[in-house]
């Protein structure tokens, strides 16, 4: 039986607060064309105050320079969603908060607002955890507003499991 379109992302926040309350860590979003969705599938699951620190809506560039610290001139030069910025809103998460993981998104969700160099569908994420690792990923997602954003919301979720998944095996 295939899971209804919100039912997976609880499922994966879900496993995602499970993996981190294991392990006494917390995790922070930042997010832009999803405004907040990361967060709000995360503090569905009862509980998540044990492993969920908060989550930043930085949607205008003003907002992600004054509440995550991105450059005027990494906006001026690869606009908000790029690798350049994506990386420095999950710097940025980290650095404000006293989370040990964060997720940054910033894309075109659509309908309008695409270029030929980042159609509709364009997202960035970024990645950030203990000792400095991170992870960047341009997503190219099909569909309407809503399917795009549902696949950022996905990717973002999956992105930290399978982080979390293979910190388990080193360990």
């Amino acid at each position: 039986m295939a899971l209804g379109m919100d039912e997976d992302l609880d499922v994966l926040a879900a496993r995602l607060g499970e993996a981190l309350r294991e392990r006494g860590q917390r995790l922070a979003t930042a997010e832009s064309c999803t405004g907040g969705w990361v967060a709000k599938v995360c503090t569905d699951i009862a509980g998540s105050s044990d492993w969920f620190e908060c989550g930043l809506v930085s949607y205008s560039n003003r907002s992600k320079q004054a509440l995550l610290g991105v450059a005027a001139t990494t906006l001026a030069t690869h606009g908000a969603v790029s690798r350049e910025t994506v990386l420095e809103m999950v710097q940025g998460a980290l650095a404000r908060t006293q989370a040990d993981w964060a997720v940054a998104i910033s894309g075109i969700a659509g309908p309008g607002g695409g270029t030929p160099d980042k159609p509709v569908g364009t997202v960035w994420l970024a990645w950030a955890g203990p000792d400095g690792w991170q992870e960047t990923l341009c997503g190219h997602f099909p569909g309407d507003r809503e399917a795009v954003r549902h696949a950022s919301v996905r990717t973002a979720l999956g992105g930290l499991l399978e982080r979390l998944a293979h910190e388990a095996c080193d360990e």
